[in-house]
C-alpha cells in the first residue's frame, strides 16, 4: 500500500494487522552531468514502490522525505538542503505524527550517505524524548527505528560491483543513475560525455571546496555506463531484499 494514495480508512485497516511503515528518505543535490538532482530521493522511492508492486498487501510505503543534509553540494544549482537540526526536528515530527495513530516500527529507507549521521542522531533524539519524561508516561516500549541504505544489501552491492567493476565511484555512481533511468527512462541522458571519463577521488568538506575539487560534481565515478536495463536489475534485487528485511523488522 502507498500511503499518499490511500484513504484514512485504508490506513486504519492496515494498523489492525501491522504497526510498520517504510519511509523513503533521501536528498536533493547535484549528481554530475547526467544524474538527476533528486537521485538520492528517487532511488529509495523507486525501489520501495517497486517492492510495494511485488507485495502490496505486505508493505506500507509512506511519502518520501526528499530533502536531507547536502550543504557540501550547494555550489551546484538546484541543490536544496536542511541543517542537521532542521532535519532532526522534521523527522521527530513525522515520527510523532505516525505514533499518534499507532505506528510503532518505522523503517527509514535511505538513499544518501550524507544523511546517515543525522538519521541516527534523530533516532537518539526520539528515544531521548521518551526516556527523559519525568512521569515515565511517554517512555513506552514499542518504538523501533531502523535505517537501511538501499545499496546496503549483500546481493545488491555484489550486483553493482559486477555491473561496474571500474568507475562505479562514490558519488553520482553508475548504479544510482541507472536506478533513476529505470524509473524515468524518458529522462535518461545517454548522450552526455564526461572528461575525465572516471572522476577523481578525494575528501569533501564545504560547498566551495567541493565545487573547486570536483567541478562536474562526480567523485570517482563514470556514470556514462548507466542505463535503464541495469537499473531494473538493481531495483529488483534491492526491492526483494528490502521486503525480506522489512518482514524480519516487523516480526
Amino acid at each position: 500500500m502507498l500511503l499518499p494514495v490511500a484513504t484514512w480508512q485504508d490506513i486504519e485497516s492496515w494498523l489492525k494487522k501491522s504497526r510498520t511503515i517504510v519511509i523513503p528518505i533521501g536528498s536533493m543535490e547535484q549528481h554530475g552531468p547526467n544524474g538527476f538532482v533528486g537521485t538520492d530521493a528517487l532511488c529509495p522511492e523507486i525501489i520501495a514502490r517497486h517492492a510495494e508492486s511485488l507485495a502490496p498487501d505486505d508493505i506500507l510505503v509512506g511519502p518520501t522525505f526528499s530533502v536531507g543534509c547536502a550543504q557540501h553540494h550547494l555550489g551546484f544549482p538546484g541543490t536544496i538542503t536542511l541543517r542537521p537540526t532542521t532535519m532532526i526536528a522534521a523527522m521527530v515530527d513525522w515520527t510523532e505524527s505516525l505514533m499518534r495513530h499507532g505506528f510503532e516500527r518505522l523503517y527509514w529507507f535511505n538513499g544518501h550517505g550524507g544523511n546517515i549521521h543525522t538519521i541516527e542522531t534523530a533516532f537518539s533524539e526520539m528515544h531521548a524524548k521518551r526516556s527523559f519524561d519525568p512521569r515515565g508516561e511517554d517512555n513506552r516500549p514499542g518504538l523501533t527505528l531502523k535505517r537501511r541504505d538501499w545499496w546496503d544489501f549483500r546481493d545488491v552491492m555484489g550486483l553493482c560491483n559486477k555491473l561496474y567493476p571500474t568507475g562505479h565511484g562514490s558519488h553520482a555512481t553508475a548504479s544510482e543513475v541507472s536506478v533513476t533511468y529505470f524509473g524515468y527512462p524518458d529522462r535518461a541522458r545517454p548522450e552526455v560525455e564526461m572528461s575525465p571519463k572516471i572522476a577523481p577521488n578525494g575528501r569533501i568538506s564545504d560547498a566551495v571546496q567541493y565545487r573547486r575539487d570536483f567541478p562536474d560534481g562526480r567523485i570517482g565515478s563514470d556514470p556514462t555506463q548507466s542505463n535503464a536495463a541495469d537499473g531494473e536489475k538493481i531495483v529488483e534485487a534491492s526491492a526483494r531484499a528490502m521486503l525480506e528485511d522489512v518482514k524480519r523488522f516487523s516480526a
